[in-house]
């Protein structure tokens, strides 16, 4: 295997005493006077794997910052124009500072309820499977029936299906919990002792809050400065001229973009930490000992040889994100018309691209797992992925490792409850430039966006975890075994399929 950093089997130390019961990881502290990273991971021939898309991605970022350039002079020239509070807007045409301050509530309500995930997952981890199922059903049932209550027909039934999706995963996987809870249990067990892995999640879920406060900035700016509704005093301000047209690619590009960079910056951090957990996986019980920071050489790895490969995956999940969030745009217009037959069809393929959205970030999950643990281009991890799929079965990566649906159900919370306040902020406060109601839709649906992006940052060390584990333990789970023998003892007699080893390529 070309460029594999982890694939030469470690030597151990023979004489390691093991726990009794549960077994203690006791990781060893980092040596600052030992190798590096790179020493230890060498890369015999350095290969800047899949680099147009990383020129794609840096053209991407700067038509970006032009973007924000623009709109956000426009905004700041017509500051006092557009008001600067809640309720002291006297713009009545577009998005305003109202929905900027919504923007910002909204981001601090998902990072705190992110924040809270990650903690209570530290305590009992099947509880926290078995809790995030159960209170997601209860919540979705609640949210579809306060929607109902509200005449917000179309939202009401979304939440009903999904809610009814949960109730039958939780039936169809409960008897997978207790291998979960063993994997989640491991994952945090290796957490607390790296305490890299929490500093680059706080890190990334600083960057991501920051970028999303602008990214949001920039939507709202957008509109203030392109919507040619009359009175518009951003039509006047330099930077072109005002159209629908106009209007409606800035924001598509906008949207793009926002997307893209979000979606970087998360697989960024997921490879980062991939990183850290293989060096504890291969080497924490191993002669030749750890390198140190092994966090820092796996973010340089991450953002130079492998940074094309995350540009790449991260495009594909992006285009799927795109084309849902349009379908949900022209859902709400459907709505809004009152064509009932239209609403069922657009319903069906909302759902349709929900799964495919799953489906597209849960393989690019375990590949960017590939990526970290053996240095592969984004083609060639995901070949590796597929092969993973077919051996041990989708059945096995879905329904035997519950962690990341567990973590999927508190996004989603986060998601339900700041949709739910954005609808009731515009409600309550009455924008005049909501009077007719056509900015609902697409507030709520930025709003699920914005928190299911934070949460999955903010919890993405056991994301990243779980799947390094999974695919290291498919490949090498000889390695776990001499490392970990209590351990593997649990892992075997929840997951006997543990024996069945990844093939080679």
């Amino acid at each position: 295997m070309s460029n594999n950093y982890y694939n030469q089997p470690p030597q151990f130390t023979q004489d390691v005493e093991y726990g009794h019961g549960d077994e203690k990881l006791n990781v060893p502290e980092p040596n600052p006077q030992g190798s590096s990273f790179d020493e230890v991971f060498k890369v015999e021939k350095p290969k800047w794997h899949d680099w147009p898309f990383t020129v794609f991605f840096l053209a991407t970022v700067g038509g970006f910052i032009a973007v924000a350039v623009l709109t956000l002079r426009a905004y700041a020239q017509t500051y006092s124009e557009q008001g600067s509070g809640i309720y002291t807007n006297t713009d009545t045409f577009t998005l305003n500072s109202n929905t900027v301050i919504l923007f910002v509530f909204v981001t601090i309500v998902s990072i705190c309820i992110a924040m809270f995930t990650l903690v209570m997952a530290r305590f009992n981890p099947k509880f926290f499977i078995q809790l995030s199922i159960i209170f997601n059903i209860i919540l979705g049932i609640g949210t579809a029936i306060a929607y109902f209550v509200m005449h917000y027909y179309s939202a009401a039934i979304v939440f009903l299906i999904f809610t009814v999706i949960s109730a039958w995963c939780y039936w169809s996987l409960r008897h997978r919990i207790p291998f979960s809870a063993e994997v989640l249990a491991t994952v945090i067990d290796v957490m607390k002792s790296y305490k890299s892995t929490l500093v680059v999640s706080t890190l990334g879920a600083l960057v991501s809050w920051a970028f999303s406060l602008l990214f949001s900035t920039v939507i709202v700016a957008t509109y203030m400065k392109y919507d040619d509704k009359l009175n518009n005093p951003g039509c006047n301000v330099e930077g072109g001229s005002c159209s629908q047209g106009k209007l409606i690619g800035v924001l598509v590009f906008v949207f793009f973009a926002g997307y893209y960079i979000t979606e970087v910056i998360r697989n960024v951090i997921h490879v980062t930490i991939s990183g850290v957990y293989g060096t504890w996986y291969y080497l924490s019980r191993s002669d030749q000992g750890e390198p140190k920071w092994p966090a820092s050489g796996a973010f340089k790895r991450a953002m130079t040889y492998s940074f094309g490969s995350i540009c790449f995956g991260s495009l594909i999940v992006t285009f799927v994100d795109l084309l849902k969030q349009g379908l949900q745009i022209l859902r709400a217009n459907v709505v809004s018309a009152g064509d009932t037959c239209a609403q069922i069809g657009f319903l069906i393929l909302d759902i349709l691209m929900g799964i495919i959205e799953w489906l597209a970030r849960f393989f690019n999950q375990y590949s960017y797992s590939f990526i970290a643990l053996y240095g592969d281009g984004y083609i060639t991890a995901a070949k590796a992925t597929w092969r993973l799929i077919r051996q041990k079965g989708m059945d096995a990566l879905v329904n035997e490792c519950l962690v990341g649906t567990a973590l999927g159900f508190y996004a989603l919370f986060n998601a339900y409850v700041c949709s739910l306040l954005a609808y009731l902020y515009v409600k309550l406060t009455k924008p005049a430039y909501n009077d007719d109601g056509t900015f609902y839709a697409p507030i709520v649906a930025f709003t699920f966006l914005i928190a299911i992006q934070i949460s999955n940052i903010v919890t993405q060390p056991l994301k990243s975890g779980t799947s390094t584990f999974f695919v290291a333990l498919a490949k090498d789970p000889e390695v776990y075994q001499q490392s970990y023998p209590n351990r593997f003892q649990v892992i075997a007699q929840t997951y006997p399929n543990v024996f069945d080893k990844l093939r080679s390529r």
